[in-house]
């Protein structure tokens, strides 16, 4: 038996179906992204595949990256219908056991913008994360930190994601 979720949670809840499914992905990321001060950009190519989960509710996604390195990932987005609310959590193969703090946020139109505070290198960051629904068959997604309590931000990874057929 499956949940009829309640009309007031629809609209924010379907908010990541745009991106079910398999997905060829490219990367430009900053070498290290940790440093503020880091220039060199690094491109890649990888994998994604997210899938619905609790009634739709959430999803989770897997992720592989043709890195200098090759490394797997996972994400896990989980709404909460009574704020309209998305968390999402990342964990990898890099830093195997650790699930940093979720960034939460919510979609406007076909751009979703979240946010979160972290401990990175010692020194407290806010991360942001940008959604932006191009095409039903393209997505760009983004990270940046800001280490100014977000007056200035420094973006260090976009990825453009390409629907497989």
């Amino acid at each position: 038996m499956t949940d009829t979720l309640p009309a007031e949670t629809d609209a924010g809840a379907s908010d990541f179906d745009f991106y079910h499914g398999r997905w060829h992905t490219y990367h430009r990321k900053l070498r290290d992204v940790l440093d503020p001060e880091c220039t060199e950009w690094l491109e890649f190519e990888g994998v994604n595949e997210c899938s619905v989960i609790l009634d739709g509710l959430g999803n989770t996604e897997t992720s592989t990256f043709d890195y200098e390195t090759p490394f797997t990932g996972y994400t896990l987005r989980l709404y909460e219908p009574g704020t309209r609310l998305w968390r999402i959590w990342w964990a990898s193969t890099r830093l195997p056991g650790v699930m940093g703090p979720p960034v939460e946020g919510r979609f406007d139109g076909g751009r979703g913008v979240f946010l979160a505070d972290e401990e990175l290198n010692g020194r407290m960051t806010k991360v942001r994360f940008e959604w932006t629904v191009v095409s039903p068959d393209e997505t760009r997604w983004e990270q940046s930190f800001s280490y100014d309590e977000g007056a200035t931000w420094k973006t260090n990874w976009t990825t453009t994601s390409r629907r497989e057929a």
